[in-house]
Parts: structure tokens; sequence; C-alpha cells
């Protein structure tokens, strides 16, 4: 599951796990990326959710959004009927608020939200013990596009949520890995074994997140600490 990186007798660390996502940031990354781009890749994560087991064994639906960083939706689509109760596989109302609420994650963290899930509670804390309030949702599934040649902020923010933190994760980034892999011919990506967190190309102020054993030299506060939510 994780390429042999760890123990098959041990389940991986949330800070294990958040060192592979953040090692995913830094290695899937595209030449380019264009509204063409969006759609495709939109379509790929589609077809692959609609052919896994969680969709077509177990009926369950899901919410897709692919989004600019300024917030300008490239592609947004559902999987299932929305706002049943009864079947399992309606989509549920709240579905694309959890949706926005994670690509909020990401374009004010710049990593993806399993990342900040996961390094959260690495720490040994709660989402509400570094300030998240409001608009937020710390669900994996929300994974920025970065471009190869900026170290500024991603370019876009893609997202898909169905109700599972762990597999919209990897249901978004190996569609991300496989489009780069046949769209660019980038064929040698591979995540680099968790060493210390974060890795090279990732901005200082967001550098926030560690765990045991993944210790973050000169670690700025969480992003969202500074932002005064009232009582």
């Amino acid at each position: 599951m994780f390429n042999g990186i760890y123990s098959h007798n041990a389940a991986p660390t949330d800070a294990e796990l958040a060192s592979q996502a953040l090692n995913e940031e830094s290695t899937y990354r595209f030449p380019a990326f264009t509204c063409n781009d969006a759609v495709t890749l939109g379509l790929s994560i589609r077809k692959r959710f609609r052919g896994s087991s969680r969709h077509a064994t177990k009926g369950r639906g899901l919410v897709l959004k692919i989004q600019t960083i300024s917030g300008h939706d490239l592609f947004s689509c559902t999987v299932g009927e929305l706002g049943g109760t009864s079947s399992l596989g309606d989509v549920s109302l709240d579905a694309w608020a959890s949706l926005d609420g994670m690509i909020n994650v990401v374009r004010r963290t710049g990593h993806s939200s399993f990342y900040v899930e996961k390094g959260i509670g690495a720490m040994g804390k709660s989402p509400k013990d570094v300030g998240i309030r409001g608009d937020y949702a710390v669900n994996g599934g929300a994974f920025p596009i970065w471009l190869q040649n900026s170290l500024v902020c991603p370019i876009a923010i893609v997202a898909a949520y169905g109700g599972s933190s762990y597999e919209d994760h990897r249901l978004v980034v190996t569609s991300i890995r496989d489009y780069l892999a046949k769209t660019y011919n980038l064929t040698e990506l591979q995540p680099q074994t968790p060493s210390v967190a974060p890795s090279n190309g990732r901005r200082t102020s967001m550098e926030w997140v560690t765990g045991d054993g993944y210790p973050v030299r000169n670690r700025a506060p969480s992003p969202f600490e500074p932002v005064d939510y009232g009582d």
C-alpha cells in the first residue's frame, strides 16, 4: 500500500502519513495546467471512482471539484444523486459544504487537506487546538496543483469528497500521478521515502506540521492561529 516504505506488521503513524503526503505534493507537479487539463483530469477521477468498489459495489457517491487558487471553478460534478437519505448511492446535501471546507484548507496552507489532517494528529492536537474554525474541513481529499517552476503558491486545487479521508486522498493523488504519466510522459515520478518533513521547495511560512521522528527546522506557528475568530 505504501510501496514497501512501512512495515507490514504495523499501520503507518500519522507522522509517516503526513510526510508521505508532503512528498507527494513535491513530486506530483505539472509542467503546465490548463482548463483542458482540469476537465480531462476531472473526468479521469470520476471514471476511476465509478469503477471502484466504493461506488460499483457499495453504492457510495462522490462530489468533485477543481478550482483555480483564486476560487474559479474549472470542473465540477457529482457521482450519485443529491439529497437522498435512504440510499447509499446518494450524495448528502452537506457534501458540497465539506468539499468547499477542504478546499479552503488547501488555499489557506498550500498543503493537501490530508497532510494537514495527519500533521495535526501527529502533534497530538485537534483542528480546534490549532485554530481551525468556521469554513474549514480537515478531511483528506483536497490536493494542491503545483507547477514545476513555481515555489510561490499552487495554481489550482483538486478536491473529492466521498466520506473516506484516506480513500478520497488516494483517489485524487493516484489520478494525478497517472495523468502526469500519460499526458506528460512523467513515468519516473515516485514520492521519496519519508525522512525529514517538510521537503525542499515548500514555503517556510507554512512549515508548521510536525510529529515524532519528523522534526521541522524553524517551524512557524499554524497558519490558522493568527486569525481571531472570537468566542
